[in-house]
């Protein structure tokens, strides 16, 4: 079994995502390089906006104890993130926010230390979803995962992919795959 165990998914819930294509390209990438990935989707994790007064009144709601349980269980992560009004979406900062909630007993930011991540985005328009990746991989960063230098931005992606969800660019493929295998060798070299 292989020592990286990476966690994929995209912060989009809609069903025909650009990023869900994305992610999925990428997750299969991964496991070319060795990777035992796990590919989820946040729409099979609906959580509350977190607030504070909501955690005290009911606890952690289950979902985000699961999502939370799987993050732990891997060392890597792999993130297509779509760009919403020139930053991530809110179904993405909102699963960051309850993954972040230290339970009692456990270091804080017991979900993220020790992390690696490949982040990623897709978008019809012609930047790619680039200023949504600034504020991702500053939000991960300030939580403790070592982010991968290079990231993939996919513009025009309504016309990037081909029935089977594979990327029609074969450039584009080579990107994804080298990127995919740069997280890998890295979560390999730090938990060997």
């Amino acid at each position: 079994m292989s020592n990286a165990r990476i966690l994929a998914f995209a912060g989009s819930t809609r069903k025909a995502s650009f990023n869900k294509k994305l992610v999925a390209a990428a997750a299969k990438s991964a496991e070319a390089a060795g990777a035992e990935v796990t590919l989820i989707d946040l729409a099979d994790f609906p959580l509350p906006i977190f607030d504070e007064d909501y955690e005290a009144e009911h606890g952690m709601p289950e979902n985000a104890t699961r999502l939370k349980q799987l993050f732990i269980d891997h060392n890597g992560l792999l993130i297509a993130s779509p760009e919403y009004n020139s930053s991530v979406s809110a179904v993405l900062k909102n699963a960051i926010d309850w993954i972040s909630r230290r339970a009692e007993g456990e270091p804080m930011k017991a979900a993220f230390l020790g992390k690696a991540a490949a982040i990623m985005a897709a978008s019809p328009g012609g930047l790619g979803g680039i200023r949504g990746l600034v504020h991702l991989r500053s939000i991960l960063q300030n939580i403790g995962v070592l982010v991968m230098p290079d990231q993939i931005t996919l513009s025009e992606a309504h016309s990037a992919f081909g029935d089977d969800g594979s990327l029609n660019n074969e450039r584009k493929q080579g990107s994804v795959d080298a990127l995919a295998k740069e997280l890998v060798e890295t979560v390999q070299k730090l938990h060997a």
